[in-house]
């Protein structure tokens, strides 16, 4: 949350570092709207070896009569991006979101100039819907916004597909 960079690809608001202070302040209001709304599931991403925090992951705005909800995810720090946390975060929760929640739809919201982010996503089979134009300034240019959304029958499909794949890989390295 020192990042500015960081801050300016996860949300529209001016990027401003908090301290501990206030980043404690804010993930006790996750916690408290957690339990009272029921309509977002947070998660912090952890290295195993050491439990140290590198990201956050959640699904919010969860419509619960449409079957609908949006995802976000973050990996902080420079060094641990393109590390393969971010696709093993997005893959499992999307088995989370479409297995246990059984949501039907999944959207993600990401600025035109995190390509990280948009890769990410259609590598999982998310597809562009919605582009406001020039509706991110950042480095003194414009940008778009970019909406993308993931069906439950999507998602099966592509998680088929890609199981076929490594199965596919396998058997050639054996062969």
């Amino acid at each position: 949350m020192q990042d500015a960079s960081f801050l300016r690809m996860i949300k529209q608001d001016p990027a401003m570092p908090q301290t501990i202070a206030q980043i404690k302040k804010r993930y006790e209001a996750i916690e408290k709207e957690q339990d009272e709304k029921g309509n977002l599931y947070y998660f912090t991403i952890r290295m195993r070896q050491d439990d140290r925090l590198i990201g956050f992951a959640k699904i919010e705005w969860i419509d619960w009569s449409n079957g609908g909800g949006f995802i976000k995810l973050g990996i902080g720090a420079p060094q641990d991006r393109r590390q393969g946390f971010g696709s093993e975060t997005l893959r499992l929760m999307l088995r989370f979101t479409f297995g246990e929640l059984n949501l039907f739809r999944l959207a993600g919201v990401t600025p035109e100039f995190n390509t990280a982010g948009l890769s990410l996503f259609k590598k999982f089979g998310f597809v562009e819907e919605v582009r406001r134009r020039q509706a991110v300034s950042f480095q003194l240019k414009r940008w778009d916004m970019i909406h993308l959304g993931l069906l439950k029958d999507e998602w099966a499909a592509h998680a088929e597909n890609s199981l076929r794949g490594q199965a596919q890989d396998v058997s050639h390295t054996t062969d």
